[in-house]
């Protein structure tokens, strides 16, 4: 249980740190640069100790996948960018096979 806490810090970190990327405008504001560099920094440190329990494909897919959804969804609700139905389904898709990989693969133990 440890190890899907600290796989949600890394994700949390990684959306945050994307977010402030895009804040960035391209590297020229030093804040959001800043905590750019720092969120991935924290996310990968965070990965690596989740890597110790979790096989890498297993951990990366969770990791990517969730993130993708989340800062997909953080866009939509606060920065107005739009999504159609096949960004939505595509979504779905995704925290589908997260599930699928969670409850049904052998490969994470329980």
């Amino acid at each position: 249980m440890v190890t899907y806490f600290i796989l949600f810090l890394a994700i949390v970190c990684e959306v945050l740190a994307t977010t402030a990327l895009k804040a960035s405008d391209s590297f020229s504001r030093l804040a959001p640069t800043c905590l750019a560099f720092i969120g991935y920094g924290v996310s990968f440190y965070l990965l690596t100790i989740v890597m110790r329990t979790l096989p890498t494909g297993v951990t990366y897919a969770i990791w990517s996948g969730l993130g993708v959804v989340l800062i997909s969804l953080f866009g939509y609700w606060f920065a107005n960018e739009k999504l159609d139905f096949a960004a939505w389904l595509g979504m779905s898709l995704i925290v589908a096979g997260v599930v699928i990989i969670n409850v049904f693969s052998k490969t994470v133990s329980h």
